[in-house]
């Protein structure tokens, strides 16, 4: 008998600590009031239109990244690669670090400034985007806000 109580009793206990796990979490995303939040997708393939084809494979499907948070890097205070690919990143630290989730999401807090979102990909940090003054996927986060970023790998796929 008491052993079956044991056993309910940690049943009970597990089933408790699971059920409160994804609360945690949410609950975490939900402290975030100023910062970067948004979506790591990867794009592989054939995106090229074509006649018998005319709507490009536009897929793109969420991953589980390392999300890379610097202040604001232009292009020449790293070393670039090819297809999109940083070699290494001179004198900067990345200012936050976070995993997007399986479905690709990310939420972090920053103060209000101005940043690249990088990735970590096999081969290296991976952005493959920059604006006119060649700041590398740059991202503005304003006073008590939330900037939503979009991040697509590429490198894999034609376009």
């Amino acid at each position: 008998m008491r052993s079956t109580s044991l056993l309910f009793f940690l049943l009970l206990a597990s089933t408790l600590a699971c059920a409160q796990k994804p609360r945690s979490v949410k609950a975490r995303k939900a402290t975030v009031k100023e910062g970067i939040c948004g979506t790591i997708v990867e794009k592989r393939g054939n995106h090229m239109p074509s006649p018998d084809s005319p709507r490009p494979n536009a897929g793109s499907t969420p991953v589980e990244r390392e999300v890379l948070i610097f202040k604001r890097l232009a292009m020449n205070e790293v070393d670039a690669g090819e297809n999109g690919f940083i070699n290494s990143v001179r004198d900067a630290k990345p200012v936050k670090t976070v995993m997007s989730g399986k479905d690709g999401k990310f939420c972090v807090s920053v103060p209000a400034g101005h940043y690249s979102v990088l990735v970590r990909e096999p081969k290296g940090l991976y952005a493959n985007l920059s604006d006119s003054q060649n700041n590398i996927n740059p991202v503005r986060v304003e006073k008590g806000r939330k900037a939503q970023v979009t991040v697509e790998i590429t490198h894999e796929a034609v376009f």
